[in-house]
């Protein structure tokens, strides 16, 4: 069941700067999952303990495509933030080991 709550990390500047400096991390998970649905997957997942999740909630878009305007439905999605405890941390926020 844990395999289906947390899709993929999302990773990106701001995603980063929050897992180095406030320890938070940030998920896409599934629209269904509850906050503790969340956590347990995250703890069972990745062997770490979590203090908090927040989640957020992407709402449907339509954007304009082609030469005939037609709509096409970007389908809504949902993101946790999810806090671990002081010194530990997830080996995919890592970034010290590649740059100069």
């Amino acid at each position: 069941m844990h395999t289906f709550i947390v899709k993929q990390p999302v990773i990106t500047e701001k995603t980063l700067r929050l897992a180095s400096l406030a320890n938070t991390y940030t998920f896409e998970v599934a629209r269904s999952a509850s906050k503790t649905q969340i956590q347990q997957a995250v703890e069972d997942l990745y062997k770490v303990e979590v203090t908090s999740v927040n989640t957020i909630v992407g709402h449907r878009s339509q954007k304009a495509t082609g030469r005939k305007r037609i709509k096409r439905v970007q389908s809504s999605t949902k993101k946790a933030l999810v806090m671990l405890k002081p010194g530990q941390t997830i080996a995919l926020f890592d970034l010290s080991g590649g740059q100069a």
